[in-house]
């Protein structure tokens, strides 16, 4: 491996490894090397697990309320191969890949290719320089997948998406108070707000007070920045009108 593929490598993957053996060996492709064990495979099958065992220990720390069965549904959909073949390409890894005459030719290369070089590097640095560098680099790439892989899970729970970012930022939990109730007693209809460590965010209704907190928490998402506004929400007229209908 050259001085300038190596540099080039060390700006892409803002690591310099100590072992430049271990990081040629990470770029070597099956299709390439003299056999499968002088190829990338078995770096491959390492990163995979150091992979796995990042993203859950950040999805451990960083969402405390999840359940074992959440935590399962996000790191499958972030510890993909589609995921690792993005987190590749953006990383620019694609064109350090050293292929066989048939792969270099194709105008496509399959999305296993990039995902498995992604997974490679990985258990590259983790062998060249311990789980804290490769922490850094999965992180560096995956962090935003996780994020929106979370708020996927979540995505009509505002209220889990608000504490779980109160207790992140604001080291708060968010409140929620009763602004006002309105119509008879067998159907009220509830206006409340969102309140993180003193600040209230826009009031909403609903028919019950799960519902208007869970509106509330959205619309203090939209107030964020986390959400864009949809523009929904009712009055409470519109509760009392919908109910003469009923």
């Amino acid at each position: 491996m050259d001085q300038q593929t190596i540099q080039r490598c060390r700006e892409l993957l803002d690591y310099e490894f100590r072992d430049i053996d271990l990081l040629e060996l990470a770029t070597t492709h099956s299709s390439f090397a003299s056999s499968r064990i002088e190829s990338n495979e078995r770096l491959e099958f390492l990163g995979d697990a150091v992979l796995g065992l990042v993203v859950v220990q950040e999805l451990y720390r960083r969402y405390p309320d999840l359940s074992e069965g959440e935590m399962t549904k996000i790191k499958s959909a972030v510890v993909s191969r589609r995921i690792c073949a993005v987190a590749a390409r953006k990383a620019g890894l694609s064109g350090q890949l050293l292929l066989g005459r048939g792969m270099n030719e194709s105008r496509e290369r399959p999305m296993s290719v990039a995902a498995g070089f992604f997974e490679a590097i990985v258990g590259a640095i983790y062998l060249d320089g311990g789980l804290d560098e490769a922490r850094r680099f999965i992180l560096r790439l995956m962090l935003p997948h996780v994020e929106e892989a979370f708020a996927n899970e979540h995505q009509h729970n505002y209220k889990s998406l608000l504490q779980q970012h109160a207790q992140r930022e604001m080291a708060s939990s968010p409140e929620y108070q009763i602004l006002d109730e309105k119509g008879p007693d067998h159907s009220k209809c509830f206006e409340i707000a969102a309140v993180i460590n003193g600040r209230q965010f826009a009031s909403a209704w609903g028919r019950s007070k799960k519902q208007a907190e869970q509106e509330a928490a959205r619309k203090a998402l939209v107030e964020l920045g986390l959400l864009q506004d949809d523009g929904r929400g009712a009055e409470p007229d519109e509760y009392e009108a919908s109910d003469a209908r009923d």
